[in-house]
């Protein structure tokens, strides 16, 4: 009987919880809005993974915070709820932009970002352009200052939001 109450207890207490366990939708966003210098030519070109144009990564402005992931790569993938928090915050204050590599298709990076629900422009790098500018491997993530120059760059994984507001306010002086 003590067995019974017990699982009961439990199956009540379980099915009130207020945890929200599923994921938005996530949405191709265009790149229109990524602040970028226009003058600014040569250097490593990428596409918007919405298709719609092409960014020089020499040309990105921030204050700025650039995942770059690959939706292939289970550490990336530990990110997205992170990323995603840290975007409803930052809004305003500082650009997320996510850069796709080493992808099979197109179509793969941007299931992944409806499916993880990422909302917050993605460049796609199908050509392999960007190894030089940012390096073999991922996660890895990248602070841009205003002018454009690389302040930080964070080697795999992010831990926590913490750590990520934490490197944000440090590197580029924005408190969330």
């Amino acid at each position: 009987m003590k067995i019974f109450l017990a699982l009961a207890l439990a199956v009540t207490l379980t099915g009130c919880s207020n945890v929200d366990t599923e994921i938005s939708k996530g949405k191709v966003v265009s790149c229109k809005d990524i602040s970028i210098d226009q003058e600014m030519v040569g250097g490593p070109v990428v596409d918007c993974l919405d298709g719609s144009s092409e960014v020089s990564l020499a040309s990105l402005r921030g204050p700025m915070v650039v995942n770059v992931w690959g939706s292939w790569c289970a550490p990336c993938v530990e990110e997205i709820p992170i990323l995603r928090s840290f975007y409803e915050k930052s809004k305003g204050k500082v650009e997320l932009v996510g850069v796709d590599v080493e992808e099979a298709s197109a179509q793969d990076g941007r299931d992944f970002v409806i499916n993880n629900g990422m909302t917050w422009p993605n460049l796609i790098d199908t050509q392999g352009n960007s190894r030089k500018f940012f390096g073999m491997g991922v996660p890895v993530t990248w602070f841009i200052d205003a002018d454009g120059e690389v302040v930080h760059k964070k080697i795999g994984v992010l831990k926590s939001e913490a750590e990520l507001i934490e490197l944000t306010e440090k590197y580029l002086g924005v408190k969330i």
